[in-house]
C-alpha cells in the first residue's frame, strides 16, 4: 500500500512536540471533530490545489487505533457493554486492534451502497435474507470523507448528516429491518466555484473552514519543497515526521479521555448564547455545536473547564456559515464584534460538581494539571494551558497562517468588453435585493441530472414502476419475485426438486420519479436603448432572484449580454451563486445592439451544454426591444440567427422591452422567427419577468 502524506507535514498542520506548535483553522477543526464526533463533522471550502484532500486523508493516520472483535463488520466497541452489533460473530470473536478506517464516499454512490441492502448473492443462491452493510457501517468509529460534497445529491447529504448527528442508522427496506451504530467523523470538501450547498445542508455541518493557497512566497516554496521531498523518498519523508505524528496521536487520545471531564459552567453557557444571539444565527443548533466545540477545545488544551479562549476558537469555526442570510452572503465572521461580545474578562471558574472529587489537590493549582506536567505538551496555542489568561484569544499559536485563509473565495471580476469609440458611454448598475420567486417547472417528465425542480425519472425519488435489470438502479424485490413466480407457474424453469428458484432474467430494477435540474439561459440586450437605469436594475434583480431559486433547486443558470459589436457569456452555466452575483452586478450597459451575435452565442451555449449532457432541458429568455443596429446587415443577420435557434428546438420567450407611444413591433417579429412566445411589457419589472417565465414553462 502506498504511503500517505503525513498530516503533520502539511503546512499549517505541523505539530512539533519540541516546540509545541499548533494548528491552523483546518487542522484544528479536523482534530476537534476527531476528539468529539458529536460536533457534527467539518466542511472544508476552498479553491482547487489547497491540499484539502491530502490533509483529510492524512488525518486517519494520526488517530488512535481502536479495538474491535475479529469478524465484526460493524466495528462495535468490545469494551462498551451497551454497544451491540448485528453480526453474530461479534459475541465470540477475539478482540484485535486495527487502525481507524478512512472511508471515501464517491459522488455517484447510491443510497443502497451508503445504507446497505439485501445480500443479492445469498438471496438468489440460498434464498436467505441477509443484510449487506453499507459505507456508514464501515465508517463506524472512523472517518467518512466526501470529496466534492457539493456535487453529492441532496438526499444523500441529508442521510449522512442525520447519521453523523444521531450516531445511529436504521434500515427498513427490501424485507430487511436492522439498526446499527454509525459514529464517525464526517468530513466534506468542496470548491465553491463548482456550486454551493443549500443553506439547510450547510447548517447541518458542525464546523466550516475556508482555505486558500498561501500568498507568502516563502510558504509556497516550503509547500513545494516538502511535496518534492515526499515524492522523491516517501519512506524517508514519513520517518522524518514520525515523532510529531506519534505525539499528535497521543494528544488526541488524551483529549478524548478528558472531554467527558471538562466542565461547561453556567457563565460559559451564557457567553455561548450571547455570541450566537449577537450574530443572529437561526435556530439553536449553533449554540449546541459551539458549546460542544468549546468543550473539545478545552480538552485539547488540557483544561478542566471552558474558558473565553475556548469559546472564541469554537465560534470562529462553528458560526461563519450559519450567519448567512441568503446564498449571496459570503461566509465569514466579524471578529471585532466577537471580541466585543466576549469581553476582556475571563470567565469565572465553575464550582466543583456536588458528586465530584473534593480533594483540594484537584483544584486549578494542582501540580498534576497537564499544563504543569513537564512531559505534557501545552495546548494548540503554544501557551501554558493551566493559565487561561496566558492563552491567546484565538486558541492558536504563532504559526504563519496562509494569506487569505479567511477571505471570501470569489472569482475575479470579468472586465467589460472593449467597444469602439463613438458608440456611446456605458453604465453599470447593481441589482436590488433578491426576492423569492414562485416555483416554475418544465412540462413533461425528463431524465436530467438530479435536482429539485421539474419531474424526471432517475435513480432517486418514489418508485413508480419496474423494468428489467440493466444499467444502474436499485432492486425492486416485489417485482423480481413476481417475475420469478410467473415463470415458476409455467413449470419450465423450476429449480432442483421442483423448488422455487430465481434467475438473472427475473431481476427487476425500480423506476423512480424524482426531480431534475434545468438550464435557465438569459440573453439580455445591454445596448444603449436598454441602458435606462431602472430598466437594467429590474432585469438584474429578476435574474438574481431566479438564480437564488435555482441555487436552492440545483439548477444551472447562464446569462449572455450583447452590446457594441459583440456578445459575451457574462455568466457561464453554473450553480455558484457567489461568482454569479459578483459578475451580474458588474454587467455594463450602452452602445449598439448586436442582436444576431447574442442569439448565436446563446445557440452555442445550448449546443455545448447538450454535448455535455443531452438530458439537460434549457429555456431561453431573450430580453430585448428587438432592435438590431450593429452593422449594415444587422437585421438580416438577426433573422437568420433566430431561425437557427428555432431549428435547434430551444424553448424560448421574447420579453418585449420597447417603450413609448411609437412602437415598431420588432420584438414581435423576432419572436416569430424564433418560434417563441412574445410577451409585450411596457416596463420590465422583476416580478413581471418572473411571471413570464412561470407562464411559459408551467
Amino acid at each position: 500500500m502506498p504511503l500517505k502524506y503525513p498530516f503533520s507535514a502539511v503546512v499549517g498542520c505541523e505539530y512539533d512536540p519540541t516546540t509545541a506548535s499548533g494548528l491552523d483553522d483546518m487542522g484544528l477543526a479536523l482534530v476537534l471533530s476527531s476528539i468529539s464526533p458529536e460536533i457534527g463533522g467539518v466542511l472544508v471550502r476552498g479553491e482547487k490545489g489547497t491540499a484539502k484532500s491530502t490533509t483529510v486523508r492524512g488525518l486517519a493516520e494520526v488517530l488512535p487505533w481502536i479495538d474491535v472483535r475479529d469478524g465484526d463488520r460493524f466495528s462495535a466497541d468490545p469494551h462498551d457493554p451497551a454497544a451491540t452489533s448485528p453480526d453474530l460473530l461479534a459475541s465470540s470473536g477475539a478482540v484485535v486492534s486495527r487502525p481507524v478506517r478512512l472511508v471515501e464516499l464517491p459522488v455517484g454512490a447510491t443510497e443502497d451502497r451508503v445504507l446497505g441492502s439485501l445480500n443479492l448473492e445469498k438471496a438468489l443462491t440460498a434464498g436467505a435474507v441477509e443484510f449487506e452493510p453499507g459505507l456508514l457501517a464501515r465508517a463506524h468509529r472512523g472517518v467518512l470523507y466526501v470529496d466534492e460534497v457539493n456535487l453529492l445529491h441532496d438526499h444523500l447529504v441529508d442521510l449522512l448528516l442525520d447519521a453523523a448527528a444521531t450516531g445511529q442508522v436504521t434500515v427498513e427496506r427490501d424485507g430487511v429491518s436492522i439498526g446499527h451504530s454509525a459514529r464517525f467523523v464526517l468530513i466534506g470538501t468542496m470548491n465553491p466555484e463548482e456550486g454551493e450547498l443549500r443553506p439547510q445542508l450547510l447548517d447541518r455541518f458542525g464546523l466550516t473552514v475556508e482555505v486558500a493557497a498561501p500568498r507568502d512566497p516563502a510558504l509556497r516554496v516550503e509547500v513545494v519543497r516538502r511535496r518534492l521531498a515526499f515524492d522523491r523518498d516517501p519512506a524517508g519523508f514519513v520517518a522524518r515526521y514520525a515523532a510529531s505524528q506519534a505525539e499528535l496521536t497521543r494528544r488526541i487520545a488524551l483529549a478524548r479521555e478528558r472531554v467527558e471531564e471538562v466542565t461547561l459552567g453556567e457563565a460559559a453557557m451564557l457567553k455561548v448564547a450571547e455570541v450566537c444571539a449577537a450574530f443572529e444565527v437561526d435556530g439553536l443548533r449553533a449554540d449546541i455545536v459551539t458549546a460542544r466545540t468549546a468543550v473539545a477545545h478545552a480538552a485539547w488544551a488540557g483544561r478542566r473547564f471552558v474558558t473565553r479562549a475556548d469559546i472564541r476558537a469554537a465560534a470562529l469555526l462553528a458560526l461563519p456559515h450559519r450567519r448567512r442570510r441568503n446564498p449571496f452572503d459570503a461566509p465569514g465572521l466579524d471578529e471585532k464584534l466577537l471580541d466585543e461580545v466576549l469581553g476582556d474578562d475571563e470567565l469565572p471558574e465553575p464550582p466543583p460538581e456536588p458528586d465530584g472529587p473534593t480533594d483540594p489537590t484537584d483544584g486549578p493549582e494542582d501540580s498534576q494539571d497537564p499544563s504543569e506536567d513537564p512531559a505534557s505538551p501545552s495546548d494548540g496555542s503554544g501557551a501554558d494551558a493551566g493559565s487561561p489568561d496566558e492563552v491567546p484569544t484565538d486558541g492558536r499559536d504563532d504559526v504563519p497562517e496562509p494569506a487569505g485563509a479567511e477571505a471570501d473565495v470569489q472569482a475575479p471580476s470579468a472586465p467589460p468588453a472593449p467597444h469602439p469609440p463613438g458608440e456611446g458611454s456605458s453604465s453599470t448598475v447593481a441589482a436590488e435585493s433578491a426576492y423569492r420567486p414562485r416555483l416554475f417547472t418544465v412540462d413533461g417528465v425528463g431524465r436530467g441530472t438530479p435536482g429539485r425542480r421539474s419531474r424526471a425519472l432517475g435513480a432517486s425519488g418514489r418508485r413508480v414502476g419496474a423494468t428489467r435489470a440493466g444499467g444502474t438502479g436499485t432492486l425492486h424485490l416485489v417485482e423480481t419475485l413476481r417475475a420469478a413466480a410467473e415463470r415458476y407457474a409455467t413449470g419450465s424453469t423450476r429449480g432442483p426438486g421442483g423448488r422455487f428458484a430465481l434467475a438473472a432474467v427475473d431481476l427487476r430494477t425500480a423506476v423512480r420519479e424524482g426531480r431534475e435540474a434545468n438550464l435557465l439561459l438569459f440573453c439580455v440586450d445591454a445596448s444603449g436603448s436598454m441602458a435606462a437605469r431602472r430598466r437594467m436594475v429590474q432585469v438584474k434583480t429578476a435574474i438574481l432572484s431566479l438564480l437564488t431559486d435555482a441555487y436552492r433547486r440545483r439548477d444551472k443558470v447562464a446569462m449572455i449580454s450583447f452590446r457594441g459589436t459583440d456578445a459575451d457569456v457574462t455568466l457561464p452555466p453554473t450553480g455558484s451563486v457567489e461568482v454569479a452575483a459578483a459578475l451580474l452586478d458588474e454587467l455594463p450597459a450602452g452602445g449598439r445592439t448586436p442582436l444576431a451575435e447574442g442569439l448565436l452565442t446563446a445557440a452555442d451555449v445550448v449546443r455545448r451544454e447538450r454535448l455535455r449532457d443531452d438530458r439537460l432541458r434549457p429555456l431561453l429568455v431573450v430580453v430585448t426591444d428587438g432592435r438590431a443596429t450593429s452593422g449594415a446587415d444587422a437585421v438580416d443577420r438577426s433573422r437568420l440567427a433566430a431561425a437557427h435557434v428555432a431549428a435547434m428546438r430551444v424553448p424560448s420567450v421574447v420579453v418585449d422591452c420597447e417603450e413609448g407611444p411609437l412602437r415598431l413591433g420588432l420584438a414581435r417579429i423576432l419572436s416569430g422567427h424564433l418560434q417563441a412566445e412574445h410577451v409585450p411589457m411596457a416596463r420590465v419589472s422583476a416580478t413581471g419577468l418572473v411571471d413570464v417565465v412561470n407562464g411559459r414553462v408551467a
